[in-house]
């Protein structure tokens, strides 16, 4: 009973806290909700047929009253701390390298730059079979990683299996504190434009960003492209601090409005910029969201900066953590966030689900217009609409399971241990003759997918038998079931340019991680593309920032 207590009060607490502001007629409402839960609770405990869990019990019904509000309102119990804290402060103690299952081997899927599993020689793709001659085969990632993490200075013995060496590999190293670079890459990529892509808004970004600024302005960079497409946010401070390093001291970056009226406050570029002239382009993307929205939809409304790519996530909502009992943790959304011009770019409306529970975005019925500094014409309720709109690649089915199917990842691993790095990735292509070679690879491998058409034709003769036509058309069905899987037997062939582009990619990151990810598609980037084009005239680019 006494751990019953001990739950019943976690509840309660979490309860309280979401509505300690509600006008005081809910009150009843809500002690007489407790109550009923706990007597429940209690009948379930002590009655039910089986044993029941009580922690994984409550916490079901913890998460299933969170899955009525948004998404990123959660509850973290205390075993997930650690993970939640190295998800927001990108710091934790351990070798520095990110694992994942692909095709049931966990496998090293990054190491970080200048961490010890770098240091130490450990490369993407090394599949992970011992940590300190403990077997971790079949393990989650979860407890390879937990075996790999300890107190810095702590030594822990790694032994791998790399492809085209026979024996085990086995690595000393010596843990220390991670901290995780916010930016993956930045360079010129010619002689006037400086590149940063930005991909975590974790502490220090701003600082981050700042020093590649300098740096690129030192090599002679007289415009800026700054990327944050797929960049999912995180902290509004750095997205602040990032914003103020390209507009003066004491302008408005964004304001916070929620419930709680003494939470609400704006924040205000509070440090002398580094350069309000030069020209910048920021790249954005559907995933681009939070933090990456607040930094490009405050340079768009004060026509700083011209945003070149996809429509944005649509993500204006601002999460607090607060402190439950028993070290547990709610991240809990408690305002809207608010950008210079008025508008709101949450798109998705969390507020009205429909009887099923799902949501929808806002109609556009219900966006409002508003302007920035010089008159042009923005929207709120769906994200940022980018002043130059790139379409996003589009791949077909075969494409993407076989990207999902970890094949690609595997052949990587195996090109990059029959062949020398070479010096730089911005020129690298693989020949007619390497990509048969793969394409001959995936076929030994009994690699299958489900096509839309495949899914279709499905439909159609499901539909064909519930209306009594099969028996009459089952001949043609069958020629067109056979026709579709010849189809998909040429698939690869069929889709090479964008196949062909993803491996070298996934080449480019085993054998030179992220900097040979982005070396090489610098040429053949169309967002990226674009925004040289635009900061290549200074026509375009001015005309693009003031109103019609």
């Amino acid at each position: 009973m006494k751990r019953l207590k001990i739950v019943s009060a976690c509840i309660i607490t979490i309860m309280l806290v979401w509505a300690f502001t509600q006008p005081s007629e809910k009150y009843f409402d809500i002690a007489r909700s407790l109550d009923i839960f706990t007597t429940l609770f209690k009948e379930v405990n002590a009655y039910y047929v089986d044993e029941v869990n009580p922690k994984k019990l409550i916490e079901t019904g913890i998460n299933g009253m969170l899955n009525q509000l948004d998404p990123y309102t959660d509850y973290i119990p205390e075993e997930d701390l650690e993970a939640f804290s190295i998800q927001t402060t990108g710091q934790y103690a351990g070798v520095g390298a990110l694992i994942g299952i692909v095709n049931k081997k966990t496998v090293i899927t990054n190491p970080y730059v200048g961490f010890p599993a770098h240091r130490g020689g450990v490369r993407v793709g090394d599949e992970i079979i011992a940590v300190n001659g403990q077997n971790v085969q079949g393990k989650p990632t979860s407890e390879v990683s937990a075996l790999l993490k300890g107190k810095p200075n702590t030594e822990v013995i790694m032994e791998v299996k790399r492809t085209g060496q026979n024996a085990p590999i086995s690595f000393k190293l010596k843990r220390e504190k991670i901290k995780i670079s916010n930016i993956t890459y930045f360079d010129l990529v010619d002689a006037t434009t400086g590149y940063i892509k930005l991909d975590e808004f974790t502490p220090g970004a701003a600082k981050e960003v700042e020093a590649a600024l300098v740096d690129l302005k030192k090599r002679g960079a007289q415009k800026m492209i700054l990327d944050l497409r797929d960049n999912l946010g995180g902290s509004l401070y750095e997205a602040v601090n990032i914003v103020n390093l390209f507009i003066p001291k004491g302008k408005e970056v964004v304001s916070t409005k929620g419930k709680v009226e003494e939470w609400n406050k704006t924040y205000n570029t509070l440090n002398n910029p580094i350069d309000t002239e030069i020209p910048l382009v920021v790249l954005t993307s559907s995933s681009s969201a939070s933090a990456s929205e607040i930094v490009a939809g405050s340079l768009q409304d004060y026509d700083r900066a011209v945003l070149v790519g996809q429509k944005t996530f649509g993500k204006g909502l601002v999460q607090t953590t607060r402190q439950l009992a028993y070290n547990a943790q709610l991240k809990i959304t408690t305002a809207k966030y608010y950008i210079p011009s008025g508008r709101c770019i949450q798109a998705i409306d969390y507020e009205h689900r429909k009887i099923d529970g799902s949501v929808s975005k806002f109609p556009d019925s219900l966006k409002r217009e508003f302007k920035t500094k010089s008159g042009r014409k923005v929207y709120d309720g769906a994200g940022l609409d980018p002043d130059v709109v790139v379409e996003a690649a589009t791949f077909s089915s075969a494409v993407m399971e076989l990207v999902s199917s970890g094949l690609v990842f595997e052949y990587a691993t195996k090109y990059c241990s029959e062949h020398v790095s070479p010096a730089s990735m911005k020129s690298f292509r693989l020949t007619d003759q390497e990509y048969q070679q793969f394409v001959a690879w995936v076929s030994d491998q009994k690699f299958t997918y489900t096509s839309e058409l495949d899914q279709k034709a499905d439909e159609l003769i499901a539909s064909a038998k519930r209306e009594k036509y099969y028996d009459e058309l089952q001949s043609q069905f069958t020629d067109l079931k056979t026709r579709i899987e010849q189809n998909k037997n040429s698939a690869l062939t069929r889709n090479k340019p964008e196949l062909s582009r993803i491996l070298e990619q996934e080449i480019a990151f085993h054998y030179q991680l992220s900097k040979g990810q982005v070396e090489v598609m610098l040429d053949r980037d169309p967002e990226l593309t674009r925004a040289n084009q635009v900061l290549s005239t200074a026509t375009e680019y001015h005309k693009i920032l003031i109103a019609n």
